[in-house]
């Protein structure tokens, strides 16, 4: 109880400032005189009127509202200046004890026009005090695709070959799209919003108490597009994939075609956003694969080679519809729904070779009979008690998901600056999906070894709810707020044997059983924002009770965790002149675990592997310090960051024998793990027509502790890193090429290989950008590289594993987008809270 007494003390003496200091408070709204869309960060300045000297300034907040204290009840002028417009000057104030100057409108400064029209270069990315936002439409080689393929230019943010993303070498992170956490699975989100919806990318590293502590990558914060004028605005966008260069010979042909459409009306009082998007986005593959297994004086070794491929499809809809009687109220109703459907085919075959009696003083070492696998090109067949199979698995396993989410939000300005905002939220998915796993001989594949089928039911029901109340005060901007979730996620898996005698199918117990997952979490949090000249801040403490409990059926047992843990934060930005600033931070995160890392029984995944998690696990905790430098010159910015980051109860997968050919992954707490590293990102313009952005993150990386009783210490250093050169050819044509590129990395029991992914776009614009047309070429290879692929491998004393997984290269897809009036505003669609993250 020790926190929630810190957290009391912060928001007594917070109250304190606020009830107790005399002041005269100024109160008004920035906006763009064209558009009429709000101005966020716009500086505003109150000035005596007899000497012309500074009493206070302040900055607009992302709805362009201010609210500042501490003035004095004399004559007064104020200035509102942001950058790009022409400044505001008022004319003399009466003073009063409340003073409240309206809406006030900023036009674009001529000469700004006049360098926009000129030499067509945009701001891509700009820092805030806890933040760095990057704009979505600069990356124009994404148009006609997703959000994922905006991320994969970002600065920090690398994609390896299975689709995973990670922040500054780690992944984990946690999603918001319009200001809306969500505990899903972000890569399937981010796989489902069109690129063409997105405005803006936030990249929070060092997140403020007021957001979840989720995620020990920080906070990815996608805002959304949609009309800023009164009337229709309508952006569709259609894209078809050339048929597959390399097949790789799989069964079936990648098919690659969508098409999603958002229509936002605004009248009046109104607000209405809807979106529609279906996704069909195929990708061949094979992975080619070797173990080798030493138990009981037996060596047991099988490569393995074959098809592995993913046939992805969603339809989705989402509805928005907001209505504000007043200007200080505003109600607003989300609905979001769809399907999605993953086939992954994994159809292999197997040289399997045992051999027994091998004395543990006869036998080499897993790493050795690999050293002579790679060198032969195939196993030893010498040995005594020699036994081989040739065998080919077929193996397709489904993934489903089925779900309706619905939110209701009331947003209020009440007397004397409070802002109050209050949101619900209730998601309902349906989860699962069948695996089909078939052993038959080879040549002979009439001849069936194995035939076994499983499937599981996983509904799963969440809830949140949120209250936040805000005011402005004369030490800042204060806020605090309770927040409240609750997952309830139960499992029931069935896992069936055929009897090829009888042709009956047999409940296997190992695999058959049932799961049941409850968690809460009870939040308060409070936070101090403000400026004391050049120096910006942001303290905060947020405290959380958590309780979880995961049921099993067989054996009857429950396993609970309840917990109580402080997350303080803390954020400066320090403008040291116009053009460099320093920024330090410090917040403390947590990674939950999912109730698939939490499944306790095994789940045959294909053959050769069974997946299986811990009802014990513990959440990861996160600690970041971070410090930086901004320097910005002419149109160009450079930032370097170092940072420090110590995650306790590190969560691996790691390998152990389940039998001499069947390994079991398993989640476990692997100890602490350590990242020191540094952090660079460039955006130079080197001539008028063209336009280079990198970014590149190198750290060191140690992980301590203990598996299966024995000591772990491994540490390497590992390094990404971006390159993006933008080519303008004439104001209607644009050509863009990428390089993505991630390091070798550490694990617990051994190495994942580097990863890189060349990407080239060619885009042309018509009639004023309203039509565009986009052609990706993706994962350039031509038979000359290794792009996009990447081998896993583990190793302890009695085995070794590695894959190397070969996915699509060479994808050509054709883009064609449309817009009616022009985007610039968050359509505040609804994401998934609790499902995707499960999915």
């Amino acid at each position: 109880m020790t926190a929630f007494r810190y957290l009391l003390v912060g928001v007594v003496t917070v109250s304190y400032f606020q009830l107790y200091a005399q002041e005269v408070v100024a109160s008004g709204r920035v906006i763009d005189q064209a558009d009429r869309q709000p101005i966020e960060y716009a500086s505003v300045a109150f000035y005596l009127t007899e000497d012309s000297s500074l009493i206070a300034g302040c900055v607009t907040d992302e709805n362009g509202n201010f609210s500042l204290p501490g003035l004095v009840v004399e004559p007064m002028y104020y200035v509102v200046q942001f950058m790009g417009y022409q400044s505001l000057h008022s004319d003399v104030v009466a003073s009063t004890t409340t003073i409240d100057v309206g809406i006030l409108e900023l036009s674009i400064h001529t000469a700004v026009l006049q360098e926009i029209q000129i030499t067509g270069r945009e701001v891509t990315s700009f820092h805030r005090l806890d933040k760095q936002v990057f704009d979505g439409k600069q990356y124009i080689q994404a148009q006609g695709g997703t959000a994922m393929d905006i991320l994969r230019n970002l600065p920090a943010i690398s994609v390896n070959a299975n689709g995973e993303i990670t922040v500054r070498g780690v992944s984990g992170f946690h999603l918001m799209i319009d200001g809306k956490p969500i505990q899903s699975d972000a890569n399937v989100l981010l796989q489902q919003l069109p690129a063409n919806a997105v405005e803006d990318v936030e990249i929070i590293t060092s997140p403020s108490a007021q957001y979840d502590p989720d995620g020990k990558a920080g906070i990815i914060h996608i805002k959304t597009r949609r009309g800023s004028l009164q009337g229709l605005f309508i952006s569709t966008n259609a894209q078809i994939g050339l048929p597959s260069i390399e097949d790789y010979d799989n069964q079936e042909s990648a098919l690659r075609y969508g098409a999603d459409v958002l229509v936002n009306f605004i009248q009046d009082k109104w607000d209405l956003s809807v979106g529609l998007d279906y996704r069909r986005d195929d990708v061949s593959g094979q992975r080619i694969g070797y173990v080798n297994t030493y138990q009981n004086s037996v060596l047991t070794e099988f490569p393995s080679f074959g098809e592995r491929s993913f046939d992805r499809e969603s339809y989705t809809g989402r509805l928005t519809l907001e209505y504000s009687p007043t200007q200080k109220q505003t109600f607003s109703i989300a609905l979001y729904a769809g399907k999605r459907l993953q086939f992954r085919t994994a159809d292999i075959l197997y040289d399997y070779q045992r051999r027994a009696q091998i004395s543990p003083n006869q036998f080499l070492g897993p790493q050795a009979y690999w050293n002579a696998y790679k060198k032969n090109g195939r196993v030893s067949t010498t040995g005594i008690g020699q036994d081989s199979l040739q065998y080919f698995n077929t193996n397709l396993r489904v993934r489903k998901g089925d779900f309706l989410l619905g939110q209701l939000g009331y947003d209020v300005m009440l007397a004397n600056d409070y802002e109050l905002s209050l949101s619900g939220l209730y998601e309902r998915t349906i989860l699962g999906g069948p695996t089909d796993n078939t052993n038959v001989g080879y040549p002979n594949v009439l001849d069936t070894l194995q035939f076994q089928f499983n499937d599981n039911d996983n509904p799963l029901d969440g809830v949140r709810l949120q209250v936040d109340l805000s005011k402005k005060t004369t030490i800042g901007k204060w806020e605090s707020g309770y927040q409240f979730r609750y997952l309830n996620h139960p499992g029931d898996f069935i896992y069936l044997d055929r009897n090829l005698q009888t042709n009956e199918w047999i409940v296997n117990p190992t695999f058959t059983n049932g799961i049941r997952l409850r968690r809460s979490i009870h939040a308060l949090y409070s936070q101090i924002t403000g400026k004391n000249k050049k120096l910006s801040y942001t303290v905060g403490l947020r405290v959380e009770a958590f309780d979880r409990s995961v049921s099993l059926d067989t054996p009857k047992k429950t396993f609970k965790l309840n917990q109580v843990n402080p997350f303080p934060s803390i954020n400066l930005l320090y403008s040291a002149s116009e053009s460099l600033s320093l920024k330090a931070a410090y917040s403390r995160r947590i990674e939950r675990t999912t109730t698939f890392k939490m499944t306790p029984f095994p789940e045959r995944e294909h053959s050769e592997t069974l997946e299986q998690g811990d009802a014990e696990l513990l959440p990861e905790f996160i600690d970041v310090v971070e410090m930086g430098v901004i320097k910005n010159w002419q149109d160009n910015e450079a930032y370097l960051t170092g940072y420090w980051r110590n995650t306790a109860n590190v969560v691996n997968r790691v390998n152990t024998i389940y039998n001499d050919s069947i390994l079991n992954r398993i989640y476990t707490n692997a100890g602490t793990a350590t990242a020191l590293g540094l952090e660079l990102g460039i955006t130079y313009y080197p001539a008028k027509w063209c336009r280079l952005a990198l970014g590149a993150n190198i750290f060191n990386y140690q992980i301590k502790g203990n598996l299966f009783d024995e000591a772990i210490n491994t540490q390497s250093t590992i390094y990404s890193y971006n390159t993006n050169f933008l080519f303008t050819l004439s104001p209607t044509l644009k050509a863009n090429f990428a390089l993505n590129y991630l390091s070798n990395r550490i694990t617990a029991q051994g190495e994942d290989s580097r990863f890189y992914n060349p990407s080239f776009s060619l885009i042309k614009s018509f009639r004023d950008d309203t039509w565009n047309i986009v052609l990706q070429w993706l994962n350039i290879d031509m038979g000359l590289l290794n792009s996009n692929e990447q081998r896993i491998t583990t190793v302890q004393d009695n085995f070794f594993t590695t894959t190397n997984y070969i996915y699509e290269v060479d994808i050509v897809k054709l883009g064609v987008s449309y817009r009616f009036n022009s985007p610039a505003k968050n359509s505040r669609l609804l994401n998934s809270e609790f499902g995707d993250k499960e999915f």
